[in-house]
Order: C-alpha cells, then structure tokens, then sequence
C-alpha cells in the first residue's frame, strides 16, 4: 500500500518507514509537521496516512487538527493515529473526523509489536475502526456516571470493548472463552440496547459509543 507519514521524531520516523517499506508497502512522502503532512496528501492522495498527534510547533493536537482536515477533503482516506500517552482530550476530535473510512487509534509502544502493528494497518485500510488494548483497558477503568452504555451487562461490555480492539467473533470467543455463538447473540444485543437498527455500519457505530462515553 502507498502511505503517506507524519512523524516529528526524526528517529521513529526512519524506524517507521524502515518497518514499512520492510513489510511491502511503499512510504511515498514523510512529513515533520501538520502543515507538511497536509501538502503531501493533496499532492498524492495515499491508501493510507499515518500521523502522530503532536507535532510541531506547538506539539499539542496538530497531528489531529491535520487528519481532520485531511478527512473533509478525502472523505474515504484510513488515518492511522499513533500517540505516545492515552489521551482522552485527543479523541473527540478524532471521532468526529472518522467518516465512513478506516480509523486506527494506537499507542506508539505498539509500533513495537510489529506483527501486532502491521495488523492493525491493515484493518485500518479495510475500513475498520482500530483502538489499542491499553486505551481501551484505561477508558474502561476511568468512565462511570450515566452515559449510554449503563444498559449493557458487564460481558456485553467486555464484548464491546474487544470489538474496539478490532477483534472478530471468533477473536472475541476465543478470547473470553465462549462460543461464537454466544458472542454473536451478545453483539446482537449491544446493537439493540444502543438503538443501532438501521444498515448502515453497526459495528463502527457501536465502537465510537463506547469511545465517545462509557456508563
């Protein structure tokens, strides 16, 4: 796949784009800002943009506001997001810029876990919404109050939060020790409580409820 990298770490960035063009896949313009990002996409749209969340100058959401911009002109782009910290300011922006494309939140210690990584590229470019475990684990654990999860049961969560993992039915089943079965008939029933009835993606739709705000 054609990838376009924004990265203001000199060091990760050649790292990045060794592991990449290492798997097969062609790295065609690497930025240092949001500004440079921006100009390399409207240059030569990519399969793909990756992009850290902070980056100069001001090094606080620039990498954010760029994929959002990215994401009105290219509706159908996949953005992977890559970020050092679990940072839930960072993430309604990023929900909102989401589209109907793939979407990948991750941790940049993930980057590390190669076989892990490139995995969860290419589910991002197959359309899927990506969040990384540890994101996941930590919005579970800080979230309470009245939000629009309070209705599921604790493995209907449990099941929701591996679908936010990317994980399939059978992933989820293996994972929690249960039938496939029994997870489809527990996906059935998050898509009913969350009203989520009509064609259009459900599962996406289920992941951004979680991430917008849990119960």
């Amino acid at each position: 796949m054609r990838i376009v990298l924004a990265e203001d770490s000199a060091l990760l960035r050649e790292n990045l784009i060794a592991l990449l063009v290492g798997a097969g896949h062609e790295v065609i313009a690497s930025a240092e800002n949001a500004d440079e990002l921006v100009a390399a996409v409207r240059a030569d749209p990519p399969d793909v943009v990756i992009t850290d969340v902070r980056m100069p100058p001001e090094h606080s959401d620039e990498g954010l506001r760029a994929a959002a911009l990215i994401r009105e002109e290219f509706a159908s782009l996949p953005i992977l997001v890559l970020s050092q910290y679990v940072a839930d300011a960072y993430l309604p922006g990023l929900l909102e810029s989401a589209g109907d494309a793939g979407l990948g939140y991750l941790l940049k210690d993930r980057v590390g876990r190669v076989t892990d990584f490139l995995a969860s590229l290419n589910q991002v470019v197959d359309g899927e919404t990506v969040v990384d475990p540890e994101v996941v684990r930590q919005l579970l654990a800080r979230r309470s109050g009245n939000g629009p999860l309070t209705a599921l049961t604790p493995r209907e969560r449990e099941v929701l939060a591996q679908m936010a993992e990317g994980r399939t039915n059978g992933s989820i089943a293996t994972t929690l020790f249960v039938s496939e079965a029994a997870v489809r008939k527990h996906v059935g029933s998050i898509f009913a409580k969350l009203d989520l009835r009509d064609d259009s993606d459900r599962r996406v739709a289920a992941v951004l409820t979680f991430l917008r705000g849990s119960g």
